[in-house]
């Protein structure tokens, strides 16, 4: 009861995966805003320093240009050790007086280059910041620092990082996850396989001993349709196997097939059920692995017989749409599925009933996309009145050669 509890709490969380994602989505987004604010913080208490440093220093050069005294320590002290914030002396029309520091030219540069330079920064750092008048008809041009450029675009930078570590450290941890996922349902289904044997052998042996026995001529019928029921399990047991490996594909009757699920479902599900089958000729044939396609009607069928309530029909329409393409519709008249859920019928743990597992559309969507390359999706449905399941295959090998098993989906 405790697992049980634990597995539902695991499907639980992820079939509520989108609202985990956006809350982890909100969490980094607060944290980012969170670093841009920090980091901003400094930026804005760094550029105030430096307004300040800038003023000091015009304040410098306005009071070396007016004494003339002996002031080297101002000129050394202040004017000189500035090695990071660039400035430009110019005149009103902004004209470089020759007065300048830490701004950087091209090697070998000329006069002719030294003044376009000059004169292109200073058009800069007005647009930055107002100059600051030293004295008349002289004014002090000044931009950011190096670092506080720097430091401005750091979080950026940061986050950029981080988000392109986050989304491969998702991607491999997603696909080491779904690898994982995929060897944990190989090996259940091969131990599956492997425990059915036993009981299964043992009930054909039995079931042999009673065709010999006295007792075949009045239970005959019951005996049939037990014969039929182990047969069917050895059939479970081999797509069991087939699940781990990869399994044949080639070209098959689908008609014949898909009757054969039909005629075997019809005795086994409520008679107040009908189940029609449709095809425009009875020689359609597809690439497919006859066991596993098998498990796929019979699990949508069921699913369908749940929908209706044990009440209502099944209409299965098989279209060769070209020579590359079959489709098989199957249709009920259960109580529909909304749009919005279309693609979530297919997770694992999706389940309208109080029972189950909500595995049977998972199955059937490894089993069609995986193993035959083909589609199965929702094709149309509405609430109330029922719902179509389309099943698209190939046609010939020549149309699924470039979609062959190279490897078994379930293992990745």
């Amino acid at each position: 009861m405790k697992n049980r509890i634990q597995d539902l709490a695991t499907l639980d969380l992820y079939q509520n995966r989108g609202k985990v994602k956006w809350i982890i989505f909100i969490a980094s987004l607060i944290i980012s805003v969170g670093s841009i604010y920090y980091t901003n913080t400094l930026v804005s208490e760094l550029k105030e320093r430096e307004t300040k440093q800038i003023t000091l220093y015009a304040n410098a050069m306005e009071y070396v240009a007016n004494n003339s005294d002996n002031l080297t320590f101002i000129h050394q002290g202040i004017i000189q050790e500035n090695h990071n914030i660039p400035v430009i002396v110019a005149d009103a029309f902004g004209n470089p007086t020759g007065q300048y520091r830490n701004i950087k030219f091209k090697n070998n540069a000329t006069e002719e280059d030294i003044d376009k330079k000059l004169r292109a920064e200073v058009l800069r750092m007005k647009m930055d910041y107002e100059p600051i008048q030293i004295v008349e008809n002289q004014f002090l041009y000044y931009t950011n620092s190096e670092l506080l450029t720097r430091l401005k675009y750091y979080p950026y930078v940061q986050l950029s990082v981080i988000l392109v570590f986050g989304v491969l450290a998702f991607a491999v941890f997603n696909q080491s996850k779904i690898a994982e996922q995929n060897r944990v349902w190989a090996g259940l289904t091969k131990e599956t396989a492997h425990q059915l044997g036993t009981p299964i052998a043992s009930l054909m042996a039995w079931i042999d001993y009673l065709k010999n026995s006295p007792v075949w001529d009045e239970n005959k019928e019951v005996i049939v349709e037990l014969d039929k029921d182990v047969s069917k399990l050895r059939m479970v047991t081999e797509r069991f196997s087939n699940i781990g490996s990869a399994p044949v594909i080639k070209q098959e009757n689908i008609y014949q097939v898909v009757e054969e699920a039909v005629s075997y479902l019809r005795p086994r599900i409520s008679s107040k059920v009908s189940i029609t089958l449709n095809t425009h000729a009875e020689e359609v044939e597809a690439m497919m692995n006859k066991s596993l396609f098998e498990w796929v009607v019979e699990n949508i069928c069921k699913n369908a017989v749940d929908a209706m309530k044990g009440q209502g029909a099944i209409e299965i329409n098989i279209v060769k749409e070209s020579e590359q393409f079959v489709y098989v519709d199957i249709s009920d008249t259960g109580k529909g599925i909304d749009k919005s859920m279309f693609k979530k019928v297919f997770n694992p743990g999706f389940t309208t009933r109080k029972r189950g597992w909500g595995l049977g559309l998972t199955l059937a969507k490894r089993i069609i996309e995986g193993y035959h390359r083909g589609r199965i999706f929702v094709y149309q449905s509405e609430v109330g009145k029922g719902t179509t399941f389309r099943i698209v295959l190939r046609g010939t090998q020549e149309s699924a050669e470039e979609f062959k098993v190279n490897q078994d989906p379930f293992i990745g």
